[in-house]
């Protein structure tokens, strides 16, 4: 397939080409500043802007799927929304975050007492995201929420999903490694599973 991944060079975004390109898609890589994706193979360095709608929407038209990999404080959801709607794209596929998982009925690990004050604007942003793109109706979307820790790490391959609780391993971890990310949502991207859904993956 033909995916287009916007923040592309970014920590969840370079993993995301790297998987993808494992797996013979081609790819067209948007980043601010995507002079690093020069000179590899199947992939097309774009140079875009997350704030300019019919701009992004012009780079993304004509993809069997689109990839959202950008700081939630650092774009406009509401704007990210618009412009893949512009561009007609048949999938979107959103990198998200933890926050907005639930810890307990009701309860979502954001507004627990020990997260840490410097993660929360990211998170609650991210909530918004989730927010604005559960009322679409049209948009074919899927957003992935990682466990509480993304961090580099290998890629195993081997991994639980879930749906809106946080995954939490035997010895009282929540994580996913960024490679091990990666591998499930271009897993998601091949064989569509959560369409207009969140899901989450952890150890």
């Amino acid at each position: 397939m033909n995916i287009a991944v916007i923040g592309a060079t970014g920590n969840a975004g370079s993993r995301i080409v790297d998987e993808l390109l494992r797996r013979n898609h081609t790819v067209t890589g948007i980043a601010r500043n995507p002079s690093s994706l020069n000179g590899r193979a199947g992939v097309t360095p774009k140079k875009g802007d997350v704030f300019d709608r019919p701009g992004l929407a012009k780079l993304i038209e004509g993809h069997d799927a689109v990839v959202s990999a950008v700081h939630f404080l650092a774009s406009d959801p509401a704007l990210l929304i618009a412009a893949v709607k512009d561009a007609k794209a048949a999938r979107y596929l959103v990198v998200g975050g933890a926050g907005s998982l639930e810890v307990a009925p009701g309860v979502t690990l954001v507004s627990t007492p020990n997260f840490p004050a410097q993660y929360k604007a990211e998170a609650e942003k991210g909530g918004v995201f989730l927010g604005l793109l559960q009322q679409e109706t049209v948009l074919n979307w899927t957003f992935l929420s990682p466990s509480a820790l993304l961090i580099p790490g290998d890629r195993t391959g081997t991994f639980r999903l879930g749906t809106d609780q946080l995954l939490t391993a035997a010895d009282g971890k929540s994580s996913i490694s960024l490679e091990d990310y990666a591998v499930a949502l271009v897993d998601e991207i091949e064989k569509p599973a959560h369409i207009r859904r969140r899901f989450t993956v952890g150890y």
